[in-house]
Formats: structure tokens, C-alpha cells, sequence
């Protein structure tokens, strides 16, 4: 998927209509209809209903919208960013993330340090963890907003943990297992495990094998998949069940339901940085976000001694 995806996707969803879209687009309106249609195929969803020349959006194409058009708000305002830095000389600081991660932690952060720190350009980039620990290695990002504490990076790196995700099991609707509230692991003994390969999520293989294993269960992982939608496609054809990271709830999931595990499985996600990294702005920036992430993890607590 590639940015050019989104922006299409947006124009059709926009005018409700290819022909205008292409106009707008300047592009011919057949290319136009080819890219949306691999779009669709590589989500796994209809994203559009196309009926006698009337274009709307299905539920998954309107929750889908939002978050393109956040991913394009954000590229958009990177790249003004960096071209106002280089207009006005401004200090930069260059920031890594995973869209399916930290998506409360993230928004909150960069608002935050925006205010303390108005002439600060901030430059976001979507990776995926591998990407960002390898930008972070060669010195192309200040910061990644990674996952996993397991993950072979060089010396210099330093991390933090700054906030915890319960793991969840994504499983068919047409399974049994959907009509329960919650899902024992010991449901999941004979039935394939879907995972994250290493490209997506550097180290999840290897923590779900040890938090299994602390629980005496030989798990099989049958399919590994590169993104949160693949895996959830794989679950909608019948391969199995996925054990995802929750944040993956906010990806289209046709045909795919969410059920949390008993006993509760959760991992921790971190902040990366280089520690000969001497920007004044990354300490300010890191700041912010370990002060950030103490506060939603205070609230968190508050609530749960609460409903107990």
C-alpha cells in the first residue's frame, strides 16, 4: 500500500464518483478504477459499493477514511514541515512510528511538545519497527515508537518502555469460539496460531513462544503475517486463529472478531533512541512522552482499583 492508495481512495470517497475523482486526480479514470480494486484486494475488504454508476462508501471503506485521511493529514504536515525548516533554518527532529502502535501515545506526544516547543520541525515517518530500528542504527530518525524489548539493534540504542498492550485473539466469526466473551488458552491447543513475521513486529514470534511456554502450551505457528491486515485475512479464510496486539481492532476486520485471553497476555511497547544522540530536542521530546505515558498509566490504574 502506498500513499498514492490512500489519496486516490480518498478523491472516489470524496466526489462518489470515479469519473470526477479522475478529473480532479488527472489521471485516466480506468487507471484509477485498477488501483482502488488493489487497494480492496490487498485490505481484504470492499471498501466501495458500485452500483449503475453510483459510487458509496461500505461500513469498513467509511472507518477505513478516517484514518486514510489522518495518515495524509500527517504526511501533509511533515512535508510542509520540512520544507518550512529549510526556508527558516529550524531544528528538526525526525520521528519513526508504527501506524497499528502508540496510536494514543503518539498524537498526545507530538501535540504536547508542538506547544512547548513551537519552532521545532517535526518530521514523521511510517515504518515498521525493522525500518525504524534500521533508520535508527544509520541515524535517519531521532526516535522510533517501536514494540518488543527483544530486538538485535547496535549498541548505541537505548529504549524505553512507556506503555502495555494486552494481547488479543482474533478469531473467525463463523467460529464457535466468537460466541464467547473470553478465550481460554487452553481452547487454542489444537487449533493453528497465526503470528506477526519479524518484518512486522521484530521479536513477537519469540514472545508469544515464551508466554505460551510459561503456560505449558505447544503452540504451532502455521502462518506468519508482515502487517495486522494480512494476519486478519488469514484468520477470515479459515487458517486459524491470530494473537494480535489490540491496537489491531482499529484496522477493517470483516469477518473477524476480537476476544480477549484468559490469563491475560500483555507486552510492553518502547520509545528508541541513540544514546550519543545529543539533541536538545529529543531530551525535551522523550520528556514529554515518559511524562505522557505516566499519566495514562496512573489513570489506568486508578480506573482498574476502581472497577475491582
Amino acid at each position: 500500500m502506498e500513499l498514492r492508495h490512500l489519496r486516490y481512495f480518498a478523491a472516489v470517497a470524496e466526489e462518489q464518483s470515479f469519473t470526477r475523482a479522475a478529473e480532479n486526480l488527472h489521471i485516466a479514470q480506468p487507471s484509477l478504477t485498477r488501483q482502488i480494486k488493489n487497494l480492496e484486494e490487498e485490505l481484504g475488504v470492499r471498501l466501495l459499493n458500485r452500483i449503475k454508476g453510483r459510487v458509496s462508501l461500505t461500513h469498513d471503506g467509511s472507518v477505513f477514511l478516517k484514518d486514510a485521511k489522518r495518515i495524509l493529514a500527517m504526511t501533509a504536515e511533515s512535508v510542509q514541515s520540512i520544507q518550512h525548516a529549510r526556508s527558516q533554518h529550524m531544528s528538526q527532529l525526525n520521528i519513526g512510528y508504527a501506524a497499528d502502535l502508540h496510536c494514543h501515545l503518539l498524537p498526545a506526544s507530538l501535540a504536547t511538545f508542538r506547544s512547548i516547543c513551537p519552532r521545532v520541525s517535526l518530521n514523521l515517518f511510517d515504518m515498521t519497527c525493522s525500518e525504524q530500528l534500521a533508520a535508527l542504527d544509520e541515524g535517519d530518525i531521532d526516535l522510533g515508537f517501536i514494540s518488543l524489548q527483544q530486538f538485535n539493534s547496535s549498541s548505541n540504542v537505548e529504549r524505553e518502555s512507556v506503555a502495555q498492550y494486552d494481547v488479543l485473539a482474533a478469531v473467525s466469526e463463523r467460529s464457535a469460539l466468537s460466541k464467547q466473551h473470553e478465550i481460554t488458552l487452553n481452547q487454542l491447543r489444537t487449533l493453528f496460531i497465526i503470528g506477526l513475521s519479524e518484518k512486522a513486529l521484530p521479536g513477537w514470534r519469540n514472545w508469544i513462544a515464551e508466554a505460551l511456554s510459561a503456560e505449558q502450551f505447544e503452540h504451532q505457528i502455521v502462518q506468519e503475517a508482515d502487517a495486522g491486515v494480512s494476519a486478519l485475512r488469514c484468520v477470515t479464510f479459515g487458517l486459524g486463529v491470530a494473537l494480535l496486539p489490540e491496537q489491531v481492532k482499529l484496522l477493517p476486520h470483516h469477518g473477524v472478531v476480537f476476544r480477549a485471553l484468559k490469563p491475560t497476555l500483555r507486552f510492553d511497547a518502547y520509545i528508541a533512541w541513540r544514546n550519543d544522540n545529543t539533541s536538545e530536542n529529543l531530551s525535551k521530546y522523550i520528556q514529554v512522552v515518559k511524562e505522557i505515558a505516566a499519566r495514562r498509566k496512573g489513570v489506568e490504574s486508578h480506573h482498574s482499583s476502581h472497577i475491582s
